[in-house]
């Protein structure tokens, strides 16, 4: 009995290889190809070759204190942009992701060399497959390492770091902030000298006007031998008046004199006296008005250029209240990075999601192999 169970034993034994290689041949070619290789080239590397990726999360918000006070110099900058901490947020965004900060991060930390690292997988690490390490290289790879994302409702801005090592997500994602909050003290030290450069050349050009105005007065009073025709006219008519004054009361007593003593010796020096008077009434009413060289002549031209002087010394006041204003603003900080929550260093690697690309693989391959399936069965189909 022993020697026919041993019979059957060898004889079963080579039916049921044949049996599974037979199996295994009729398999459809397509399904190997588009679902079973995959699946299976999928389980090696996520199981075997994928590197762990570890993530260190930030976020930050680039705020501007509000103020109390809104005068026309700091009105004309908020019009220009300069206190919008919106705005300067897309510059951090930008700067973050520059080559300029990559260059930074590079010389401080050799983030070029992490990446390049022999530790990280062939296919995930810096020039592992197209052997390309130039620098434009190096930043497509560092923007893909770099996540920052802004939520609009908040202006809350989440910075997210991914690198092979939880000590390098963290270093990288410190670094970017630091350098992030050294951008926003350049805004702010070059926003200062912009507002009081301005203010600055604004106080010489309405210095330069002042100045300009005065003299020009000056050289017309020089010039028309006036100080100020309407106070002069007042004064003018003043004496006039007075002039009148006597003429009238001159008169009188001539009259009285011609009428009741006509031989008094006075009367001829009356006579003069009126005749004089009347010459003299003449004479400043003449400097008032009536003549090129009158008082009224000159008013019109004086009034001009007191105005320009005038203005011109009030331009100069606002001028200097504008250049006080700017350096008090000056004092204060108008953009800081607020750090809400710092940056965190991984405990564990959060990528790659291994479970979930193998079952994408899957997934992937069973859909080209029934698409492939129907168009072959379609082609055969239509050739017979």
């Amino acid at each position: 009995m022993n020697s026919t169970a041993a019979s059957a034993s060898e004889t079963n034994g080579p039916r049921s290889d044949k049996t599974l290689i037979a199996r295994i041949k009729r398999i459809n070619k397509i399904f190997l190809l588009t679902v079973f290789v995959p699946t299976l080239l999928s389980v090696i590397y996520f199981g075997v070759i994928a590197s762990d990726v570890y993530i260190s999360e930030s976020r930050f918000v680039v705020r501007s204190p509000e103020r109390q006070t809104a005068s026309p110099l700091g009105m004309l900058f908020k019009g220009t942009g300069f206190s919008r901490a919106q705005d300067d947020t897309y510059s951090v965004q930008d700067f973050m992701l520059s080559r300029d900060a990559l260059r930074s991060l590079d010389h401080k930390l050799g983030i070029g060399n992490a990446f390049a690292s022999a530790d990280v997988d062939i296919f995930s690490r810096f020039a592992g497959l197209d052997w390309d390490d130039s620098f434009e290289a190096l930043h497509l790879y560092y923007k893909k390492k770099v996540e920052i994302v802004l939520d609009p409702a908040s202006s809350i801005t989440t910075l997210l770091v991914r690198s092979f090592t939880a000590e390098d997500a963290f270093q990288i994602n410190q670094q970017l902030l630091s350098m992030a909050e050294m951008l926003v003290n350049q805004l702010n030290e070059r926003g200062r000298q912009d507002m009081i450069r301005y203010a600055a050349g604004e106080v010489a050009i309405a210095e330069e006007k002042a100045k300009a105005a005065a003299l020009t007065l000056s050289a017309y009073r020089n010039k028309k031998s006036v100080i100020d025709p309407e106070l002069q006219s007042t004064i003018q008519l003043q004496q006039i008046a007075k002039l009148q004054d006597e003429l009238i009361a001159t008169q009188a007593q001539l009259s009285q004199l011609q009428t009741f003593a006509k031989n008094n010796p006075q009367i001829p020096s009356l006579q003069q006296l009126v005749k004089n008077l009347r010459q003299d009434i003449a004479a400043e009413t003449a400097r008032v008005a009536g003549g090129d060289r009158s008082l009224a002549n000159k008013a019109a031209e004086y009034q001009r250029l007191a105005l320009d002087r005038e203005f011109a010394d009030k331009q100069l006041g606002s001028a200097f209240a504008s250049l006080e204003q700017a350096r008090s603003e000056a004092q204060r900080q108008q953009l800081y990075l607020e750090r809400i929550v710092q940056p965190s260093k991984p405990d564990m690697a959060m990528e790659p999601r291994r479970i979930r690309g193998v079952l994408a693989t899957l997934t992937l391959g069973l859909i080209a192999w029934g698409i492939l399936s129907m168009l072959i069965a379609g082609v055969k189909e239509h050739q017979d």
